[in-house]
Parts: C-alpha cells; sequence; structure tokens
C-alpha cells in the first residue's frame, strides 16, 4: 500500500472524477473537483493513468457544495453532487467544445446557453437492482454503489420522480415478504403523467400470497406492477387495467402514449424543452418536408408535423415505430409518416432515401449515425439538427458533415438531461446553402 501524495486537481474527468497529475501521468481521484488541493493514496496503477482515492482535501474550490442525498459517494446514481450545478453545466460545455476540436476538429460559430431543467425528483426511467438480504429478510432496492458491483441500500432516491422516489424502501421490504424475492434481480421504472409502472424481472412465478401482496402494495402506493419473464415482449401486467402511460408536450398539442419498457427521454421538464429548442434550430417552414431519424416513437416526429407539411420518421424499432403511427392517429397528424429500417446499414436501398427533404433531425444513440451521414448530405437539406447522448461521436459525425459533406456547425450546446452525473447531452446546428 502506497503512503499519501499532496496533488492539485487540474481537471474533471468524463465520469465525473477530479484529475491530478503525476510525473505527467493522469491520476483520477473520486470526490475531488478542479482548483482543489487534495492529499490522495493511489489504489491501481495502469499503463496510462492511475486511480487515487481521497484522503484528504486540503484545499476546497468555490464550486464544492454539501450533497443533497446522504447516499452520495457511495451510490453510483450521481457523480457530481457535490459541485455546484452551474458548474456542472460549465464543466459539461467544455467537454463537449473539446471533443468537438479533439475530435472533428470543428468549432461551432455561436455556442448556445445550456437547457436545464429540475435538480431532483427529474428521471422517469430507471433500472434499478434488487438484493435481498437473507439475515435482515428485507430487500435493497436502488443503483450499483460506484466502486463495487454490490447496490446501495438507498432508502429514498432524490433523483427518482415521484412516487417512485420515496418508495425504495418500502419495495425492498415488499420483495422481502415474496416467495420469489431471491429471483427478482432488478426493477424497471416507468412513469407517465398519469400512471407508473413497475416491471419485475423474474425467473420465477408468483404465488397467489405474492399476488395479493402486490395487489395491495399497489392499491396503497398508486403504482401497478408488471412481471417479466424473458425478454421485453413478454412483460405482461400483473392483473387489472391496463394504465396508460403518457406525456405531454404542450407548446405543440400533442400527447404521447408509451410501454413501460419503451425508450423515452429520462427527464420530462428537459425533455419539453429539448423539443422545443431542436424545433426552434430547425426552423421548418410550412411547406417544408422533414426527415426524422432514430424517430423513436414519435417524440420529435409530432412536434415537427405541426410545423411542416409532411415528416417522415425512420425507426430500427418494430414496436416503436408501430407507437409512433399510433401516437400520430392519436393526435390527429396525418402529416406524419413513419418507416422501418436499420439506419446502422446501407439506407441507399430504402424507398425514401430517394425523397428530398429541407430538413433533417436525428436522435442517434451513443454509437452516432456515421453510416446515416451521406445519405443526410443528399437529401438536400440546408439545415439539420443533430441531438446527440455522447460528445464522441457526435464531434466525430460532425467533422465529416463538416470537412466532407460541406455543412456549417453553426451553434451547440449542452442540455442538463442527468444532472449530477457526468452523462453530456448537446444539441448542435449544421447549416448549408440550398
Amino acid at each position: 500500500m502506497q503512503g499519501t501524495e499532496l496533488v492539485e486537481i487540474v481537471d474533471l474527468a468524463h465520469d465525473g472524477r477530479g484529475v491530478a497529475r503525476l510525473n505527467g501521468k493522469a491520476v483520477f481521484v473520486a470526490g475531488a473537483l478542479p482548483g482543489e488541493q487534495a492529499r490522495i493514496r493511489r489504489v491501481k496503477q495502469r499503463k496510462r493513468l492511475d486511480e487515487a482515492v481521497l484522503v484528504e482535501l486540503v484545499s476546497t474550490a468555490p464550486t464544492r457544495v454539501v450533497p443533497h442525498c446522504p447516499h452520495f459517494g457511495r451510490c453510483g446514481g450521481c457523480a457530481l453532487q457535490h459541485m455546484d450545478p452551474q458548474a456542472q453545466l460549465a464543466a459539461k460545455s467544455r467537454e463537449l467544445q473539446q471533443q468537438l476540436e479533439r475530435i472533428g476538429h470543428v468549432r461551432p460559430t455561436t455556442l448556445l446557453p445550456p437547457l436545464a431543467g429540475p435538480l431532483y425528483g427529474y428521471r422517469r426511467r430507471a433500472r434499478l437492482g434488487v438484493r435481498v438480504l437473507p439475515r435482515s429478510g428485507r430487500a435493497i432496492v436502488g443503483f450499483r454503489e460506484r466502486t463495487t458491483p454490490l447496490l446501495t441500500d438507498v432508502r429514498d432516491c432524490a433523483v427518482l420522480a415521484a412516487p417512485v422516489g420515496p418508495l425504495c424502501e418500502a419495495l425492498g421490504e415488499l420483495v422481502g415478504l415474496l416467495s420469489i424475492g431471491d429471483s427478482i434481480p432488478q426493477i424497471e421504472v416507468a412513469i407517465g403523467e398519469h400512471a407508473t409502472v413497475l416491471v419485475l424481472r423474474i425467473l420465477a412465478q408468483p404465488t397467489e400470497a405474492d399476488a395479493v401482496r402486490l395487489q395491495a402494495f399497489s392499491v396503497q402506493h398508486g403504482v401497478q406492477f408488471w412481471l417479466q419473464r424473458e425478454g421485453p415482449a413478454s412483460a405482461v401486467p400483473i392483473e387489472g387495467a391496463v394504465p396508460v402511460l403518457d406525456y405531454t408536450l404542450p407548446e405543440f398539442d400533442v400527447r404521447l402514449e408509451f410501454s413501460p419498457l419503451d425508450f423515452v427521454q429520462v427527464n420530462a421538464d428537459l425533455n419539453q424543452r429539448m423539443v422545443a429548442e431542436a424545433i426552434r434550430l430547425l426552423a421548418p417552414a410550412p411547406g417544408d418536408r422533414v426527415l426524422d431519424l432514430f424517430c423513436g416513437l414519435g417524440n420529435f416526429t409530432l412536434p415537427l408535423a405541426r410545423r411542416a407539411v409532411d415528416v417522415l420518421g425512420v425507426e430500427g424499432d418494430a414496436g416503436l415505430v408501430a407507437r409512433g403511427r399510433h401516437n400520430a392517429a392519436l393526435n390527429g397528424l396525418g402529416n406524419a409518416r413513419f418507416a422501418l429500417a436499420n439506419l446502422f446499414g446501407p439506407l441507399g436501398g430504402e424507398p425514401w432515401a430517394r425523397e428530398r427533404f429541407q430538413r433533417v433531425l436525428l436522435d442517434p444513440p451513443r454509437a452516432g449515425a456515421v453510416e446515416a451521414l451521406p445519405l443526410i448530405a443528399a437529401s438536400g437539406a440546408s439545415r439539420v439538427v443533430y441531438i446527440s447522448c455522447h460528445p464522441a461521436s457526435l464531434a466525430r459525425d460532425a467533422g465529416l458533415l463538416v470537412n466532407e459533406h460541406g455543412f456549417t456547425l453553426s451553434a451547440a450546446g449542452v442540455m442538463d438531461m442527468f444532472p449530477h452525473t457526468a452523462h453530456v447531452e448537446s444539441i448542435a446546428l449544421f447549416e448549408r446553402p440550398a
């Protein structure tokens, strides 16, 4: 075991740890912030970087605040509660700019002000781990610890939306009473504006007594349980009427329904702001035709259909395409079309790939959208808005759009979809002459 070393924290790593440098080598220090002097102990040495634990803060940064949650530091659900929220946004903005310059060799003409929403109670989707404690007869329900595969014993999660956030301890007690408690490894949380569903991943079938306990909990706390024995398609409500999970985008008079295991943006408030900002930047004219790639269940497609003459949403998940069509009909939007396609493969043979569009919006997963970029360039679109959940893939794709396809990176900025985490969500506008 090495002794302690005194270091200056000079940066913030991609995962929220502080970064020091010793003899030219980066050292990641959990719990430390840029501008602080700390005494550390190195616990892992690797070829390119070392990892250390914080032994003592010799001086603190003005950006340091008292964490809101008593579980912070142990629970892996948050990484930055000890950092002022405005400083978090500034750090995420710096990371976006650095990635764009280092990977894509591009700079935005305009840096957009960060989009932010509520700091707590914002997560309407989550996957919680479950572990029964043999001696106590109850279970732990929560996120994994930051440094181990164990679960954090969370009694009340500050970032989960109501009604689930305060229910972690009660859920643990419930699972401990079930005969199949040891056969429930996880719980999927899905919170709509009018209903909440908890999907229990089960490895054994519940007994009648289990069903009675689950139903009593449902009535008491206003949630409904679903059971998932195998893949996502196997999830079914345990009993009773199926609740409608939905959310609205009031600015566009749109309501979207979703199933408990569908992808929806985690932060409902921020999602409303993001959709509005994306459409403001895309600026579709009433006569424009718009292509929405990686469209999901229509989160952007349907609001865009309120502004443009025709919108085509393309998605690789057949269930989400069906949900998108249902939501278009629900909102009376006959000008919103949906198509199923593998957006990570060749697209030239798709019938819609030969259509012309004035605007393109895309919201790809972490891998980015490199396969779709030639199609975007050939579509005739003069404006493209790119929503990204991974700045490195955005930076790569931005470099290709600018340096190979003749676009200009007109604007870019971060959106705080996951406050108190190191996750960086961003939005970028690309333009080129018509």
